[in-house]
This record gives structure tokens, C-alpha cells and sequence, in this order.
């Protein structure tokens, strides 16, 4: 069965940048979610540490822009990191008004964490889980709001542009999107005047990672065919600190702990952070991400130790209650023992190139969030600043659709999804092998640390199975399952032929092969075209 729905607004995705945008833009049109698991499920649930914002005494716009672009080693956009940082402020007291409940000292003045590569205290947070506040808060409104229809159990397929409709142009439009209606095995086609991705990150491209299963790099992939410029995909962040546990599935311990106090240590307790940066246990990610990964090749060791045992017990339960809770489910007490951790990929700071409304190259296309590349971040996203990013540009974007949806239309006609020809698919044994077959390739040679070498055997790799993939989408219907496997292996060649174009080592990207910084060749943004 085939269905078409007609919206002003569609929005790909239910995290924090859909939701902020989508509750501001439902003022002024009609807006469809969708999202292709329940509501609830986005990395901004997983977002544990909090937002960072120049709302201390002690603290100033000026610290928190010299802060960021440090962690971003020269290549954010300087004009973009000051639009972030001077309105978030702003935007914490709109969330508040939203009903969430950022936690406070003495129940009035906000209780300020600090992370790495911060010089002052300015997290933001609800205990240990920031993310899952501000989503309950913000699912809350949505339900709420009569001008928004959420779709949960939706995958979007591919952006409508003129391609569907034959017309050879680079001066692109999107017209909404074909959509997967998975629980009930319907295509649907969306046909909608604006449309904002905000589909989230691509952790799952990698075999560790601290993100859900659900962040498989959707909307940069079908950006990208659709035509959209893509930026700096090379600078993948691993977040250094993850539960390392058989079972725990990479579970971040949040770098608000070592802001807190937690030492990094190896397995017969001796500290090696001094080794590596001044600022020890609170120097940037990515150097206490190599950092570890240094220390693990060097003892053969499979982890190393993050100990809070020196710190008062009750304070650290208050504080990371969440935390504390879970690594006693894997036999983990904190208080009395080191937790065991390992380097994951965490965050994605390229993405699709947006500008400072949230448009992209593609005309009536917005993206807000880890989806897209900004510039805010430049090589390293500076610790808790995603979740100011996304709220910032997301209402950003508001300010320039809420009058300009008005005069656009969403009557172009497109012809339904074909899939004649293709059958059920059966041998879901190969979905599954290419799945992490791709991952181990990615976690084996596009990690922490890089070479010539290891890139190009990569892409071999990930070639074969793209070539492989793509045969097997053709004949087949498709399902949720299919529509992830193509866009890892997409995102993945992204990734790879970012960091091979990149021949120096740079905030995220660090090659063995060119370990200097090169800022005479490579102080510009990595940027791709499908055509």
C-alpha cells in the first residue's frame, strides 16, 4: 500500500534539536516528526554530562568561545562558535520554562559541573542524566502541541528532490522525503514545503560505541545522495572513558567524573594523565583518548582505570547516581574500586554543512544538531557543547523558516516508491555479516590512531561491501534492517575518504604518516559532493 501526507514542516528525528526546533516552527505550520524507533530513543537521551553555558559568576562569553576553539585546534569558525556561546544562555532559561529540572544547590542557584578542557564550571546538568530530562521535558510539549503529528517507527528512505522526478540540476530542492512505515511494511511519501534533519549521529558505523543502535548516520547518508555538501567527516570523537565490560555495551562513564575528581590510572594504580597534556585528567578528548590508547599498546592491557575511590562515597552517589547504579549491575562498586574503562566513538563533528540558520547546500533543506558540521566544532567538539549546538541552531533555524514557509508550496507531484521487481528479503544472515563486518573494519583501521596504510585497506574493504550491499538493496523490499547497513557502509566511506584527503594530524584525526599539523594545507574545511 502506498499513502501520501502533506505537512508545511517535516522533521527527521525526535532528539533535542528536532523537538527544540519543532515546538517553536508549530506556532506558525504544521509539523510532522518522524522518527524510526519510539520518541524517546535519540543519543540525547544517552547525553549524561549536560550543556555547557556562560551562566556563572566566575565564567564570561569570552572564556567559553577561547575554550572552544582551543579544543577545536584552529579549525572552528569563529563567527559560529560566538553565535553558540553568547544565545545558549538564553536557551537554558527556555528549557527551564519547558519544565525541565536542571539540578541546583541549596534549590536555587544551578549546580555548574566542569569537564574537560574547560577552565571554568559551566555544565549544565540533571544529575548524570541531562539528555533523558530534557527529551521527557521536551516529548511532554510535543505530545501536547495540536499543530504536531509524531510518527513513531518511521525511517526516512530518501530526500524528495528533483532527481525523483528525472530533472538533472545542481541548483537542488527538497520536497520532503519517501518514508518507511515500518511496523506497518507501508512506503509513504511525505511531501512537505521545509524539511529539517535532525536525525542524530553515527556512532554504530563503529563496533564500540557509546551511542544507541539507532545512530547509523542516516540523514548524512541521504543528504548526501540527495546531493548536500558534507563536511569534515575525519573527526570522529572517542570518548575516553566507556564501562569496559562484556556486557555492558560500551555504557559512558561521563567525563563530568573526572571533572568531579576521577583519576585515570592503569591496572597496578599508577597515574600516567601527566604524561601526556598539563591539564592531566582534564585535557581535551582527544588527547585523553590517545592518550589510553597509548598506555593499552604500550602494556597490553585491554583497559585502563578511572578511580573515584579517593572521593567522599555519598557526594559521588549523589552525583552520578545513574552511573553508580549501573556499574553495580555489572558487580562495579566505585566507591570501593576502580571502574574499568576503554576509549568508544561517541560523537560525530562533521557532518552536513549548514550555515549559521541551519541551510543547507540543498534549497529547503535544514539540519540542526550532530547531523550536521557547523564549524562550532572544528577538529574536537569541546566537552558538553552538542547539546548547546543543537538547541541554538535548531531555533536558529525557526527565525528563517517561520516566515518563509508561508510563501512555499508542497504540491509538486512525485510518483510513489517503486519497488517492483524486488522480493521479501530472506538471507538476513548477510545484512547481519556486512553489518559488522563494516564495523570491525571501521574500529580496526579508522580509529583513534591512523595510517596510510590502514586507511586504504579500509576502503577496499568497505568498497566490496558497499558493491555487495547495494546489490542485494536492489533486488530486495526494504526494511529498517537494509536501510541501516547502506547508510553505515556510506558513512563510512565518508569517513574514510575525509581522513584520507586530511595528510596531516589534526585535533580527532591523527595519522601516523603525516603527525604534525599542517595549518599552511589543511586549515580548511574536508568537504564531499555526490555530483
Amino acid at each position: 500500500m502506498k499513502e501520501e501526507i502533506k505537512t508545511d514542516v517535516l522533521v527527521i528525528g525526535s532528539g533535542i534539536g528536532g523537538l527544540y526546533f519543532a515546538l517553536h516552527i508549530a506556532d506558525y505550520a504544521s509539523v510532522t516528526i518522524i522518527t524510526k524507533k519510539e520518541s524517546c530513543v535519540s543519543n540525547t537521551n544517552w547525553a549524561q554530562g549536560g550543556i555547557a553555558a556562560t551562566v556563572g559568576e566566575n565564567d564570561s562569553a569570552e572564556l567559553h568561545i577561547e575554550d572552544t576553539l582551543d579544543a577545536g585546534a584552529g579549525l572552528c569558525n569563529h563567527e559560529m562558535v560566538s553565535l553558540m556561546v553568547r544565545e545558549g544562555p538564553q536557551h537554558i532559561k527556555k528549557l527551564i520554562e519547558l519544565g525541565v529540572d536542571f539540578t541546583t544547590t541549596n534549590g536555587e542557584n544551578l549546580d555548574l559541573g566542569r569537564e574537560g578542557g574547560h577552565s571554568r564550571k559551566r555544565i549544565v546538568h540533571a544529575k548524570d542524566l541531562t539528555g533523558q530530562e530534557v527529551e521527557q521535558a521536551l516529548l511532554e510539549r510535543v505530545n501536547r502541541h495540536t499543530n504536531i503529528t509524531l510518527l513513531e517507527h518511521h525511517f526516512a528512505v530518501e530526500l524528495l528532490t528533483e532527481h525523483h522526478l528525472g530533472i538533472k540540476t545542481n541548483d537542488i530542492n527538497c520536497y520532503g522525503a519517501y518514508t518507511l512505515d515500518s511496523k506497518n511494511r507501508k512506503l509513504k511519501k511525505i511531501l512537505a514545503k521545509i524539511t529539517m534533519v535532525a536525525s542524530g549521529g553515527l556512532g554504530q558505523v563503529y563496533l564500540h560505541t557509546t551511542n544507541p543502535s539507532i545512530a547509523t548516520g542516516d540523514g548524512i547518508a541521504m543528504a548526501y545522495r540527495a546531493g548536500a555538501t558534507i563536511a569534515n567527516m575525519e573527526f570522529v570523537q572517542f570518548h575516553p572513558t566507556s564501562l569496559y565490560h562484556p556486557k555492558a555495551k560500551s555504557f559512558l562513564i561521563s567525563e563530568a567524573v573526572r571533572g568531579f575528581g576521577g583519576v585515570l590510572k592503569l591496572k597496578n594504580g599508577q597515574e600516567f594523565m601527566h604524561k601526556y597534556d598539563k591539564r592531566e585528567n582534564l585535557a581535551p578528548r582527544d588527547i585523553v583518548a590517545r592518550a589510553i590508547d597509548s598506555e593499552m599498546k604500550k602494556t597490553g592491557d585491554e583497559c585502563v582505570f578511572l578511580d573515584v575511590t579517593h572521593l567522599d562515597p555519598q557526594k559521588t552517589i549523589e552525583h552520578f547516581p545513574n552511573i553508580y547504579e549501573t556499574c553495580l549491575e555489572y558487580g562495579i562498586d566505585l566507591t570501593k574500586e576502580m571502574i574499568p574503562v576503554v576509549p568508544a566513538a561517541h560523537y560525530s563533528c562533521g557532518g552536513i554543512k549548514t550555515d549559521s540558520f541551519g541551510r543547507t547546500s540543498i534549497n529547503r533543506l535544514y539540519a540542526c544538531g550532530e547531523t550536521t558540521c557547523t564549524g562550532v566544532h572544528g577538529a574536537n567538539r569541546l566537552a558538553s557543547n552538542s547539546l548547546l549546538e543543537a538547541l541554538v541552531f535548531a531555533h536558529r533555524a525557526f527565525t528563517d523558516i517561520r516566515k518563509a514557509v508561508i510563501t512555499l508550496h508542497n504540491d509538486t507531484p512525485f510518483p510513489d516508491w517503486d519497488d517492483s521487481g524486488t522480493v521479501n528479503p530472506e538471507e538476513w544472515i548477510l545484512v547481519s555479516h556486512n553489518k559488522k563486518e563494516a564495523q570491525q573494519v571501521m574500529n580496526d583501521y579508522v580509529g583513534i590512531v591512523r595510517s596510510d596504510l590502514r586507511l586504504q585497506r579500509a576502503k577496499r574493504r568497505i568498497e566490496f561491501l558497499k558493491e555487495e550491499t547495494e546489490q542485494y538493496y536492489k533486488k530486495t523490499k526494504v526494511t529498517t534492517q537494509i536501510l541501516e547497513l547502506r547508510n553505515i557502509i556510506k558513512v563510512a566511506n565518508l569517513i574514510i575518504d575525509g581522513a584520507i584527503m586530511r595528510r596531516e594530524s589534526r585535533g580527532l584525526h591523527y595519522t601516523t604518516d603525516y603527525p604534525k599539523t599542517d595549518d599552511k594545507h589543511f586549515l580548511t574545511d574536508t568537504e564531499q559532493r555526490s555530483f
